[in-house]
């Protein structure tokens, strides 16, 4: 089978999995994500390892669980010997690159202490994930009394300086805010300002500027060798606004009812208590909060389905459709108010499963062409995916995800019982309210397919849901006492799931093997043995003959 030579690894940031036409949301429009779904495989049922941005990245770029590579929250330190894509990649001759966000925090501590200058060609790709950088922009620009968010230069910002808007900052007033009939700013990041038009022309807003540079890599020298470029979208991430004509494409009567039920307020289990009563839950729990950012949400994803559109018609034009992987998906969803919530972290559906759609170009995939693939996948499946593709061997001892090519070619391979998802919450000011010690404030989540079980360190009840007989979620099992069965047979899978060989990654299987063959008694070394019968001749001989001098 010939080898998939370029792969276009695109991402948005926080776009829910039921915010597309072709998965069924009844107002919002989405011709080319669509048009993707329809040219290859659409997958379902996929979930984040971590529904956080940093973790759940660093989890798609090593192709390994979060427990795993240790970069646990948003700005922890992913290790320096953690291997990822690039690295992978390069073996078989891809170069990566990146257009867009990370939110990779590198490991100051361990370069130093091996010694890597941050400003050479491996201390570049240690800092920054393993990508070579077309351009990064991690899309948070903002400043408070005590500092900046980011340190780092926005290349964005740079950019909209030399385009003539003015001010120190114009992600922040003109991009992500509008502005009154009195001239005042009207923040974006107020929820109550989303409904505001940005003010800013709509090419330059950040999701054109990034598919342009996307563009301009396409068309570089650096794009004449095979490649994999991670085009990583900011938005619909928050501040959620967007320039006309997208904000005022969708209004209140295009949101639809938030999926919570006054039952999940009930006794409800002690961590989601605090999730919900945070400020971000209370926000979100009002109807007019809702009625301004969700429209203004749908209309940044409706912009980011024509900029995706000019993508693909660049790469038809200029015939790369016929040896290029195309993937979508997203780091995590988004609440927007279901289950009394804002944000992310939890484990529900809207926050923990994302959208994914995979175009091989390969002859052998054209029988699954606009299929829609039920098989429980994790975000750790695209790095094996695309190393399979390129035709590398994937490392099995390093990434713990599987490949999906076998579904993509039509194929029912044995497949996973269940999927797993962690959060660390350690550094939320919801730890702290309920006491809880940083290494408790970790959570796991397992899911079968039809019971999904929410695991809380720190001496807490579990939480279970039957999607099943309760497809929205909404009423906790966890503590039924008709339920234990099924709380031991998740807690079997979870406990399966942990006892998995994680840590071992300088050894393959294969090298395992070979010294099985390769026995100490080859290479001169005896354990054991009472004789020389009990060895093979040729290692009997070289311990024998006539000795050439006796020494008293």
């Amino acid at each position: 089978m010939a080898a998939v030579r370029n792969i276009l690894f695109v991402m948005y940031d926080q776009l829910r999995f039921d915010y597309l036409g072709c998965a069924g949301h009844p107002h919002l429009k989405t011709p080319n994500f669509d048009r993707l779904a329809a040219m290859g495989v659409r997958f379902d049922r996929a979930y984040v390892q971590s529904p956080v941005c940093g973790a759940s990245r660093m989890s798609f770029y090593t192709g390994r669980y979060v427990s795993s590579h240790g970069a646990a929250y948003n700005n922890y330190p992913l290790k320096v010997g953690e291997l990822t894509l690039g690295d992978h990649l390069r073996k078989a001759g891809v170069q990566s690159w990146l257009v867009g966000k990370t939110h990779m925090k590198a490991d100051a501590e361990g370069m130093a202490r091996l010694g890597l200058a941050p400003d050479s060609v491996i201390g570049a790709r240690v800092a920054e994930c393993g990508f070579d950088v077309w351009d990064r922009d991690d899309g948070l620009w903002s400043a408070g009394p005590d500092g900046i968010y980011d340190a780092r230069r926005s290349p964005y910002n740079a950019w909209l300086m030399a385009q003539g808007y003015p001010g120190p900052n114009p992600w922040q007033d003109h991009a992500n805010a509008g502005v009154s009939a009195e001239g005042d700013i009207l923040s974006g990041w107020y929820l109550l300002n989303s409904g505001q038009p940005a003010n800013i022309r709509e090419q330059d807003s950040e999701t054109p500027w990034l598919t342009r540079r996307c563009i301009d890599f396409l068309g570089s020298e650096a794009a004449q060798a095979p490649w994999l470029c991670h085009l990583s979208y900011i938005k619909p991430h928050w501040p959620y606004i967007v320039p006309e004509p997208w904000a005022g494409l969708y209004g209140p009567e295009h949101v639809v009812p938030p999926v919570r039920d006054a039952r999940e307020r009930q006794n409800p289990h002690p961590v989601y208590r605090a999730f919900m009563d945070n400020r971000i839950g209370q926000a979100f729990a009002r109807d007019e909060v809702r009625a301004a950012v969700i429209p203004a949400y749908m209309g940044l994803i409706a912009q980011a389905d024509a900029e995706f559109g000019r993508l693909l018609d660049h790469l038809e034009a200029t015939g790369r459709l016929a040896d290029t992987m195309i993937v979508l998906t997203s780091d995590h969803g988004d609440y927007l108010g279901d289950h009394w919530m804002g944000e992310k972290d939890l484990f529900h559906d809207p926050s923990a499963r994302i959208p994914l759609i995979v175009y091989d170009p390969r002859a052998a995939a054209d029988a699954t062409r606009g299929t829609v693939c039920h098989a429980l996948v994790e975000a750790i499946d695209l790095a094996p995916t695309f190393v399979q593709a390129v035709g590398a061997e994937v490392p099995g001892h390093i990434l713990e995800g599987r490949s999906l090519q076998p579904w993509l070619h039509g194929q029912a391979p044995e497949w996973r019982a269940a999927v797993v998802s962690e959060y660390d919450w350690a550094t939320s000011p919801m730890a702290a309210d309920l006491g809880v010690a940083p290494r408790d404030a970790r959570l796991f989540m397992v899911f079968d397919g039809r019971w999904k079980l929410m695991h809380c360190e720190g001496g807490f009840r579990p939480m279970l849901f039957d999607l099943q007989t309760d497809p929205q979620e909404l009423i906790d099992l966890g503590d039924s006492p008709g339920h234990v069965g099924q709380v031991a047979r998740m807690y079997d899978l979870l406990h399966a799931w942990a006892r998995r060989i994680a840590q071992r990654t300088t050894v393959s299987d294969a090298q395992v093997l070979a010294r099985r063959k390769g026995a100490p008694e080859r290479v001169g070394v005896l354990i054991g043995v009472a004789e020389a019968g009990d060895v093979a001749p040729d290692v009997a001989a070289l311990l024998a003959g006539k000795a050439q001098a006796r020494f008293v």
